[in-house]
């Protein structure tokens, strides 16, 4: 992420450990499917950008062993000092407006934070510019724009009240310089990088116990926000959340596009 104070889902909330465990459950069989197709295995040198939680920084120290490294980077690190220990080094950066902390990496991935980053456009020229010839990058962000609606089936009240909390919670995220339809853009931006071999694919969760648990989280974590926007009352929420309590409700995500290719 960036120090620029905008980003709406602090990692020091209580909340934020929620939204990180539910974000692998969702999203780490799809982010590992996509790692192991690009082969990573021993020896490898991998940076992790805007790493967050620890899931996908342990699987790739499991994945590279003693003789690889993998950088795990953030400008809050808070979730991330129980994983620093060989072969993971953790550091506090800020990928919208610092250089790469190394070069030479055969892996760079970002998994739902470049659509976060205002500089982003910096921070892909950074991953790419750290990678070595030949070296992977895997970009996987969310394209909120694409699928809006927490509830697709929006046949009730319940439903039409978590699509217009999901309107406020994009209105906050637009805001502070969050791209809503970037996802859409990776494939194309990639290839404008000069990566070689781009492909993409999206994953859709439609419901799951995880998908209720991050709609519960980022909900309650983003409460006074929406609350001092103006976009919902704490009525609203108080609703809100014991609808979802419920377990009655099928809860989305917006998809994430995972886009990947390779250096010349």
């Amino acid at each position: 992420m960036t120090r620029t104070g905008r980003y709406l889902l602090d990692n020091q909330r209580t909340e934020a450990g929620e939204r990180f465990d539910a974000v692998a459950a969702l999203f780490d069989p799809t982010t590992f499917r996509h790692l192991d197709g690009l082969g990573v295995g021993p020896g490898w040198r991998c940076w992790e950008a805007g790493a967050g939680g620890t899931s996908v920084v342990s699987w790739l120290a499991k994945k590279v062993g003693p003789t690889g490294k993998v950088v795990a980077t953030d400008i809050d690190i808070s979730r991330l000092t129980g994983a620093a220990r060989p072969p993971v080094e953790v550091r506090v950066h800020d990928i919208g407006a610092e250089q790469p902390p190394a070069e030479g990496f055969d892996l760079v991935h970002a998994r739902l934070v470049l659509v976060h980053v205002p500089e982003r456009e910096r921070a892909l020229r950074s991953m790419v510019q750290a990678l070595r010839p030949g070296g992977r990058l895997l970009l996987e962000d969310a394209d909120p724009a694409l699928q809006p609606l927490p509830c697709p089936d929006e046949h009730g009240p319940e439903q039409q009240l978590a699509n217009r909390l999901r309107h406020g919670f994009r209105t906050l995220l637009a805001d502070r310089g969050a791209d809503l339809s970037y996802g859409r853009r990776l494939p194309r931006l990639l290839r404008e990088a000069g990566l070689r071999g781009v492909e993409a694919d999206a994953h859709f969760p439609l419901t799951s116990p995880a998908c209720a648990a991050l709609e519960s989280a980022t909900v309650r974590q983003i409460r006074a926000d929406l609350v001092a926007a103006g976009l919902a009352t704490d009525e609203d929420i108080d609703r809100h959340l014991a609808n979802v309590a419920s377990g009655g409700m099928d809860l989305a995500t917006a998809p994430m596009i995972s886009a990947w290719g390779r250096k010349a």
